[in-house]
C-alpha cells in the first residue's frame, strides 16, 4: 500500500477542512480524490494529519481531520548554500535537495557562477521557481518540513554564519565523517558552482573556520553533490530515525 499523498495547508486546524485553491484543484482535478479516501494534509512546519474526504467539488475537496502527528525538526539543521546554476540545473539541484532532506536554502552568488540573478523582476521570478520547486519536492517527498529558500547571499554572508562550515571540494584531502557534523546546531553545507568555488573564496571559508571534505574519488556536478552528501549525513548522524510525538485523536 502507497504513502497517501501529502496536500499542503496554511494551517492545520481540527474538525473540518477545506482544501481549495491551487491544492485543492490539485487533489480533485490531478489526484482525482475520491469521497473516503484518506490523504495526509501538513502545514510545513512539522504538523501532518491523517484526514478523509467527505465531499469533492470541482476544483475544492472537504475533509474531516481524523488524527495528528507533530515531527520534531532535524538535528542538527542542515542548511545549502547553492550557488546559482545555469538554466534547469539549479532548479534539480534544490529539487533533490529537497527530496534527500536539507532543511534550508540559501542561493549563493558565487565568484563564477554564470547565472547572475540581478535584481528585479528576472531575479525574482527565479527565486520563485526554487521555492515552487522545493514546495512541490516536498510534497512529492511526504516531508513534514518545508524547507524555507532565503535571499541569495553572498560568500562574506555565508562566513559569517553561527554553523559549522562543510566545503564539498574536489581538492580536499578528508572525506565527510561523523566527526564533522555536530549533535545539535546548524550545518552550513557549501556547493559550488560548475566552475569551481575560487581561492579568494575558500580562504573566506577557512578563514571563519570550514573544512574541505569530499565524498568520495568521484568529482560530483553541482546539481547532484548536496543530494549525495545528504545521504551521508542521513547515515551519519541520527536524522533519519527522529524522535515523533503523536498528538491525541482530533474529535
Amino acid at each position: 500500500m502507497s504513502t497517501p499523498p501529502l496536500f499542503l495547508v496554511d494551517e492545520l486546524i481540527s474538525g473540518h477542512v477545506l482544501l481549495d485553491g491551487p491544492e485543492g484543484r490539485h487533489a480533485a482535478a490531478v489526484k482525482r480524490i475520491r469521497v473516503g479516501e484518506t490523504v495526509q494534509l501538513g502545514d510545513g512546519r512539522g504538523a501532518v494529519a491523517l484526514a478523509e474526504a467527505l465531499s469533492v467539488g470541482k476544483d475544492s475537496v472537504e475533509f474531516a481531520v481524523l488524527a495528528r502527528t507533530a515531527y520534531p525538526a532535524p538535528s542538527p539543521r542542515i542548511v545549502l548554500a547553492q550557488a546559482l546554476v545555469k538554466g534547469d540545473r539549479g532548479e534539480l539541484a534544490v529539487e533533490l535537495a529537497t527530496e534527500a532532506g536539507i532543511d534550508a536554502i540559501l542561493p549563493w552568488r558565487a565568484a563564477r557562477c554564470v547565472a547572475k540573478w540581478e535584481q528585479g523582476a528576472r531575479g525574482e521570478k527565479a527565486l520563485a521557481r526554487w521555492r515552487s520547486t522545493v514546495r512541490e519536492a516536498a510534497k512529492q517527498a511526504r516531508r513534514p518540513w518545508v524547507p524555507e529558500v532565503g535571499e541569495p547571499v553572498s560568500t562574506r554572508q555565508l562566513a559569517a554564519r553561527d554553523a559549522r562550515i562543510l566545503v564539498l571540494h574536489e581538492s580536499a584531502t578528508s572525506v565527510l565523517a561523523a566527526s564533522d557534523l555536530p549533535g545539535q546546531g546548524e550545518v552550513l553545507l557549501v556547493v559550488g558552482p560548475e566552475g569551481g568555488v575560487s581561492d579568494e573564496e575558500l580562504a573566506t571559508f577557512e578563514a571563519a573556520g570550514a573544512r574541505l571534505v569530499r565524498l568520495g574519488p568521484e568529482v560530483l556536478r553541482a546539481s547532484t553533490a548536496a543530494a549525495v552528501a545528504l545521504g551521508a549525513i542521513g547515515a551519519l548522524t541520527r536524522r533519519w530515525s527522529p524522535d515523533v510525538t503523536p498528538t491525541a485523536p482530533c474529535a
